[in-house]
């Protein structure tokens, strides 16, 4: 089997399909791509990904982007475990519930705050808008109460009591905030007792992919 991971690890699904591999125990073919450089803009990868984006495979000459897709191929081709992606339809059925429901319920909001708080004038050096800050704060404040209450308030994990690749795709999703000075798990307590859980089933690969998060969420902090 020859299997090639094109990707960041700024990128949150990146983060979780290197995870997800690493996790998976597949010898799979590192290939980095340099988004603050605009490798994805190159003719190069646009031969690889017309959507210009990450993550991508190729598997065996195959390529397929977006993660969640990436994800039930890599389950039907049995190269991740069947209990991270289950086979039962019902269970299966509560996973994609939730990778259809995080693009915009969790992800947009989450990843739109960082932009404009944290991103935004890094790129463009440049100080915050303080109303344009606020008001995206409060859309991923709306979503993180959702996914604190509806989904992490009945079960242990996203879906059940069983982890599997809904709890990495939240977990990578809500790091994102923490480089813009946010921690969702300082103002939500079910957010609080699972993400640690998640963090350990998934190490040491989890902190291997965040270990460039965790030195800018660091390096903001001793600012402060």
């Amino acid at each position: 089997m020859s299997l090639k991971l094109y990707y960041d690890l700024m990128s949150q699904p990146s983060r979780a399909m290197y995870i997800l591999l690493k996790t998976s125990k597949c010898n799979f073919e590192s290939k980095l791509v340099n988004l603050r450089q605009g490798e994805h803009y190159t003719e190069e990868y646009e031969a690889i990904n017309r959507f210009k984006k990450v993550p991508v495979i190729d598997h065996n000459g195959f390529l397929l982007s977006e993660s969640v897709a990436i994800v039930k191929y890599l389950s039907r081709e049995n190269i991740i475990p069947r209990i991270l992606y289950p086979e039962d339809s019902k269970s299966q059925a509560r996973v994609d519930e939730y990778l259809e429901w995080q693009h915009i319920g969790l992800r947009l909001h989450c990843s739109m705050f960082f932009r404009v708080a944290y991103l935004n004038p890094v790129f463009f050096d440049t100080t915050p808008d303080p109303k344009q800050v606020q008001s995206y704060k409060k859309r991923m404040l709306n979503a993180l109460e959702e996914f604190n209450s509806l989904w992490l308030g009945h079960n242990e994990f996203v879906t059940g009591n069983t982890i599997n690749v809904a709890d990495l795709f939240a977990a990578v999703e809500l790091e994102q905030p923490r480089m813009a000075g946010f921690d969702p798990a300082e103002k939500y307590p079910n957010i609080a007792t699972w993400w640690p859980k998640v963090r350990q089933h998934f190490n040491p690969y989890y902190d291997e992919a965040h270990v460039i998060l965790n030195k800018i969420v660091k390096k903001n902090v001793s600012k402060l």
